[in-house]
């Protein structure tokens, strides 16, 4: 396989990501994707809180977290920075979290959320790159304004949150703005990996897959609820965060918020609104992250009418990668 801007950028050998999952993203899942040979980013939050590196000084558990990830693999992995305005103290735990990553040797990251200029004169100044969630062209064009290496295009057959267009629009909305664009959404399988590249994509992230997998510490009953779904088996619900997310049917999800937090949501306290629903639900997320029974908010995207399986991590993602070759040499 060729190289391209994605893996001139990060460094890896294959142009696929194992996206950031809260609270999914444990330090075995991100090592064992990155051994595959693609990049995978560490979900700060999940790192600290969920995962074993919880300490009262949350920047040393990071510290801690990204060191133990590194006696599991020596291969390039990044880093995702949630960057929403509506928190200052948060804000400004982010940027020591990614001064952190910085000085750990991560040089890739993922924004997502808000307006990453800020991520973008730090990450630069030591020689990095910033790839930016997007959804749509406005939000797109504000990320090539504040100085983005990259843009990862959310479709509507993503999980978590998703977009509203489909893999083709995306890209053919976007492709004149001269960045690597990165199909996000819909990836279960070397299928859908190849027709994302037929499409002109310079890689794909992926995050469903990467749950339905030997290293990822979620409930074996949330890996099977993928395997055994179909893409009929996936809505969405805004109940989570105020935003889209996409989730597995279950018996107790159902789409909408209540008048009151419908009405909170669209005005002048709408981000104080979602950063408390987003507190709920990571409480909700870190139950559930210890809870083998429960199927109350089990997030995947419509990739899961391709996962057939579970396997390894690192499995999956050197399957990709050589499928690939062995497509182009064909």
């Amino acid at each position: 396989m060729g190289r391209n801007r994605l893996t001139e950028h990060t460094g890896v050998e294959f142009p696929i990501i194992s996206g950031a999952m809260y609270p999914c993203s444990n330090p075995e899942l991100v090592a064992a994707a990155a051994n595959g040979g693609g990049m995978s980013i560490i979900q700060p939050v999940s790192l600290t809180v969920v995962h074993g590196f919880e300490k009262p000084d949350l920047t040393q558990g990071l510290l801690e977290g990204i060191r133990y990830i590194r006696t599991l693999t020596d291969k390039p992995i990044g880093f995702n920075a949630l960057i929403e305005k509506g928190n200052e103290k948060y804000l400004r735990r982010m940027s020591e979290w990614i001064e952190i990553a910085l000085d750990e040797g991560i040089r890739f990251f993922v924004t997502s959320l808000g307006k990453p200029d800020w991520v973008c004169d730090m990450v630069h100044a030591r020689g990095g790159f910033v790839y930016h969630d997007v959804t749509t062209r406005y939000h797109a064009e504000k990320g090539v304004d504040c100085g983005v290496d990259g843009l990862i295009c959310v479709n509507n057959r993503a999980g978590g949150h998703l977009g509203t267009d489909s893999m083709e629009k995306m890209y053919k909305d976007l492709e004149d703005l001269g960045l690597p664009l990165v199909c996000a959404g819909g990836i279960g399988s070397e299928v859908e990996f190849q027709d994302a590249m037929g499409v002109g994509y310079d890689g794909v992230q992926m995050g469903t897959r990467f749950i339905a997998t030997s290293e990822c510490s979620m409930p074996e009953g949330y890996k099977e609820a993928i395997v055994r779904s179909g893409e009929d088996d996936i809505d969405w619900t805004t109940k989570l965060t105020g935003i889209p997310v996409s989730v597995i049917k279950t018996p107790g999800y159902s789409r909408e918020n209540n008048w009151l937090i419908r009405k909170l949501l669209s005005g002048r306290f709408k981000h104080r609104t979602r950063w408390l629903m987003n507190a709920i639900s990571f409480r909700r997320w870190s139950k559930m992250a210890k809870n083998t029974q429960s199927s109350e908010i089990w997030s995947a995207g419509k990739s899961v009418e391709t996962i057939g399986s579970v396997e390894s991590a690192t499995t999956v993602m050197r399957s990709l990668g050589e499928s690939m070759k062995t497509h182009e040499a064909g």
